[in-house]
């Protein structure tokens, strides 16, 4: 007999352990994140209120579109406080990523301030297209279990016109595209990706599933 998701995930409540919450918000489709978890087997949940967070054991916060819109969202649910307190592994993915930094231009927005870093909107030129759409290459900066068995230089895959300016000090991995900039960051529990591993053929499936070890 086959295990299912669904199956998995009853095992670890039982257990006493939960597998990864995705924050809903209603930030966006997040089909292919939930269908990318299924593939690799690996249990998820929804949380809607602060009581839903004591079931998981890591979190998801996903997110396509406006980062001051999301943002206006996420207050809305009134997890804030409770997401800005987290001690377990948390991933911000694309505007989720937005979200733990302190401000974006998009909107004029101030965010979850868990990284004292801005989202900033890519510069209008001729060379390069904006939004940012497609494969890029992403460069490993420091060793984090997040970017086990992935090799420096690898391709993810991008859509967002807003960027994380690059600071060394939170910089877990970077991208070139019309400027230097954070692909994904990392402090304490926290992490984000711009890219969307859930896309990102092989290499982001290794990424979700070393989050989930983490």
């Amino acid at each position: 007999m086959v295990e299912t998701n669904k199956d998995a995930f009853q095992k670890l409540s039982l257990q006493g352990a939960g597998g990864i919450g995705i924050i809903n918000y209603g930030a966006g489709n997040i089909f292919s994140l939930k269908s990318a978890l299924d593939r690799l087997g690996i249990a998820y949940g929804m949380v809607n209120t602060e009581a839903d967070l004591q079931q998981y054991d890591r979190y998801i916060i996903p997110g396509v579109g406006h980062a001051g819109a999301a943002m206006t969202k996420l207050q809305q649910t009134g997890l804030v406080p409770a997401i800005k307190a987290l001690k377990k592994p948390t991933l911000g993915i694309c505007v989720g990523m937005q979200l733990l930094t302190a401000y974006s231009e998009e909107g004029d927005a101030n965010l979850l301030n868990l990284f004292p870093i801005k989202t900033l909107k890519f510069p209008n030129q001729d060379t390069y297209k904006v939004p940012h759409t497609g494969w890029n290459q992403v460069f490993t900066e420091k060793e984090n279990p997040l970017f086990k068995n992935i090799p420096a230089g690898s391709h993810f895959y991008f859509v967002h016109s807003y960027f994380i300016e690059y600071d060394r000090s939170f910089t877990l991995s970077s991208t070139n595209y019309i400027n230097k900039f954070s692909a994904s960051i990392w402090h304490d529990n926290f992490y984000g990706v711009q890219f969307h591993p859930e896309k990102s053929g092989p290499y982001g499936e290794t990424l979700l599933k070393n989050f989930s070890n983490i």
